[in-house]
């Protein structure tokens, strides 16, 4: 048998038998990595759904925290693994859209290293002003920054976080000077805006909520583009500032090179767990908003879009562009 025709019968072996072995999939458990510690914003979103998933796909969902720097620690984690759908990112903007585009990567680094896979949540967030701060409404709080340039202070979880870039597109946006002050974490902010050490900050309305509902902070405004289910009486920024968006998502990414009958296995069964009514509720008691991709093309589309916008959040933050 020459070499051409030995070649074609290899190949018409190998591909049912690829096709068996992904058709087959999973045939074991499944880590879903989640680039923070546990009991932040993200592994709590991302627990019941990762439970309903184990019963869909019939193996085990483990959750594995990998904190450390922003997200980017686990997100490489994953990005090194095999591309066998076995080892999956639980993704925000942070580690895959803005880290890359605050050292200077190039925009394309999410679409080098991952394949999306399903959009799971979107996660509003609210400007939260301190409880005594003489501004009641964005306008006032614009008009207090301007006259007292360089006065009111805002918090964030760390440089390029999206609480950072969030607050200071708002401050190039009205065309005001704030200063920035940032943690190490989210746990501190919260502490000093309480005790009115700093003046405000952008948090996800998960977090915020509770602020707000006990009096320890007032909401001025929320950062997506439509009001809140969780705060359906605050404006939003962008009905001040059209365009505005500074909201949150989560999902799940695959490490590139992930078979597409993969993908779209977890895509489905990723998107039925967000849909499962004890699942959706338990995502709107945490103030997020479920919003399953229709396909693994709309969430990378999606993706693609966000960048673009902390493109220009990271160019107001004055940090380095790619």
């Amino acid at each position: 048998m020459n070499t051409p025709r030995r070649a074609l019968l290899a190949s018409a072996i190998l591909v049912p038998s690829i096709a068996r072995a992904q058709d087959g999939f999973p045939t074991r458990p499944i880590r879903l990595v989640v680039p923070w510690p546990p009991g932040g914003p993200i592994d709590l979103a991302a627990r019941p759904i990762a439970a309903r998933m184990a019963e869909l796909l019939g193996q085990p969902v483990v959750i594995e925290n990998r904190g450390g720097a922003n997200g980017t620690i686990g997100a490489l984690h994953v990005s090194q693994a095999a591309p066998d759908g076995y080892t999956l990112l639980v993704a925000s903007p942070g580690p895959v859209s803005i880290s890359p585009l605050a050292r200077g990567l190039a925009a394309q680094e999410p679409q080098r290293l991952f394949a999306p896979v399903c959009q799971l949540v979107s996660s509003p967030s609210a400007l939260v002003v301190r409880k005594d701060l003489p501004a009641r409404d964005l306008a006032a709080l614009i008009a207090l920054a301007k006259a007292r340039p360089g006065a009111l202070t805002y918090g964030s979880a760390g440089p390029a976080s999206i609480n950072h870039l969030s607050a200071a597109t708002l401050a190039a946006r009205g065309g005001v000077e704030m200063l920035h002050i940032p943690y190490q974490g989210a746990a501190p902010l919260l502490t000093d805006l309480i005790a009115g050490r700093i003046d405000m900050a952008f948090l996800g309305i998960g977090v915020a909520l509770p602020l707000v509902t006990q009096g320890n902070a007032r909401a001025l405004a929320v950062g997506n583009l439509r009001r809140a289910a969780a705060m359906p009486d605050v404006p939003t920024v962008a009905e001040t500032y059209p365009g505005f968006q500074a909201d949150n998502w989560y999902g799940i990414l695959a490490p590139i090179g992930t078979p597409r009958a993969i993908i779209q296995r977890l895509h489905r069964d990723a998107a039925a767990a967000v849909r499962t009514p004890s699942v959706t509720r338990a995502m709107v008691e945490a103030g997020n908003e479920p919003a399953p991709s229709e396909s693994p093309e709309t969430f990378a589309a999606m993706m693609a879009e966000d960048l673009e916008r902390w493109r220009d959040s990271v160019r107001a933050a004055g940090l380095r562009p790619e």
